[in-house]
């Protein structure tokens, strides 16, 4: 069982990546909500840009209205430049700890995992199923307990101009800098200085 803790100091603990409690029912509440959207997003048929910023904007909780809708596709795929282009499905645990710059597309099958804040740079490309892992469990078995013990993250950022390519795992605490290509498959561990091709 998870012990009684102050719901607000382990939401806190879990965004400065200390050991929290997952099964909270703050949490759980958390992420059933963005589960839920995230369900509908994928299940939804054809969405035009805009459809697919209106979601993204529920998921990140984002409460800035959208700017008016533009006369062309093109145009407003220029206006909506700061809401990623989303290829479905996609699989997000919080949503509120995600962060995309302008210009990012994420490809299908891309699973984030946003304990910690997960950042996407702008003009950065995520290819089909990639993983961004902010969260991890500790090592001891004693200590993590299965659903009943802690949790804890460490923050993922990725940089501009980057592409991550197909199948890649980014573990919590990388830090991919600008410019980065990041190869298919590829599982990283530890920060990547900018501008390097994996």
């Amino acid at each position: 069982m998870v012990p009684k803790v102050d719901e607000g100091e382990n939401l806190a603990r879990m965004q400065r990546g200390e050991l929290y409690y997952a099964f909270t029912p703050q949490l759980v509440a958390a992420r059933r909500r963005c589960g839920q959207i995230v369900g509908r997003l994928n299940s939804a048929g054809e969405l035009t840009r805009r459809e697919i910023a209106e979601y993204w904007k529920q998921i990140t909780k984002d409460d800035r209205p959208l700017p008016p809708p533009a006369a062309t596709d093109e145009d407003e795929d220029a206006v909506l430049h700061e809401y990623p282009w989303i290829e479905r499905p996609i699989n997000i645990d919080y949503g509120t700890n995600v962060k995309v710059g302008s210009n990012v597309f994420i490809n299908f099958n891309c699973t984030i995992i946003d304990t910690c804040t997960v950042s996407i740079g702008s003009r950065t490309l995520i290819g089909p199923n990639v993983s961004l892992f902010s969260g991890t469990h500790p090592l001891d078995p004693d200590l993590r307990n299965g659903t009943n013990g802690p949790e804890l993250g460490k923050p993922v950022i990725i940089g501009n101009d980057c592409w991550i390519a197909g199948n890649v795992i980014i573990l919590p605490g990388v830090t991919v800098g600008d410019g980065c290509t990041v190869g298919a498959g590829s599982v990283v561990t530890k920060v990547s200085p900018p501008d390097l091709y994996r």
